[in-house]
């Protein structure tokens, strides 16, 4: 794990996510880490705080309530070109990992990453590459997980979910019935 910024650095860092529970565990775990953190919920708070005083790091979900994140890491790096920002996702793609990276992004993340990843990619400096993760999510708990957040987003309704990842209804149910894999 790398260390947090030393003390004659700006340590101030923005994270806007509009899963609070998420979003305050991570805010807790960055400034044990020695961040001095500020929290948005939503685009428009993020552009606000980064208008009031731009921080020197950013971790922003890709997905917000009201728009994209990737607004955010643009406005930010108009405000404060060394800034490094982060992308975070629940839904990872090659075209929208390529996107953030040319929209100002020096990392790109898939949900859910720990602090310690996030640390790691803040601090990363050059050609850093992260290391592989000893025990990766397989597939089918990145399925699972997947059809979680799909499910919590179309407010725990079977049927809308369904619908949206172009599944039966049943099928859906007994999915959500089981635990969860490994």
């Amino acid at each position: 794990m790398l260390d947090a910024p030393s003390d004659t650095a700006d340590r101030s860092l923005l994270i806007v996510d509009d899963d609070r529970p998420f979003l305050q565990r991570l805010a807790r775990a960055m400034e044990s880490r020695g961040f001095v953190v500020t929290t948005a919920e939503t685009v428009a708070d993020g552009l606000a705080r980064v208008e009031g005083g731009a921080p020197a790091y950013a971790v922003v979900d890709m997905r917000l309530g009201d728009g994209n994140g990737l607004d955010v890491i643009s406005a930010l790096k108009r405000r404060r070109p060394d800034a490094r920002g982060i992308i975070l996702t629940g839904y990872g793609n090659i075209a929208t990992a390529v996107n953030a990276v040319k929209m100002g992004a020096v990392d790109y993340l898939a949900k859910p990453a720990d602090a310690d990843d996030i640390c790691a990619a803040l601090n990363a400096q050059g050609d850093y590459k992260p290391q592989l993760p000893e025990n990766p999510m397989s597939a089918d708990r990145v399925r699972w997980e997947h059809i979680q957040r799909v499910y919590e987003l179309c407010g725990r309704n079977v049927s809308e979910t369904a619908r949206r990842l172009s599944m039966h209804r049943r099928t859906l149910q007994r999915i959500l019935a089981k635990r969860a894999p490994r």
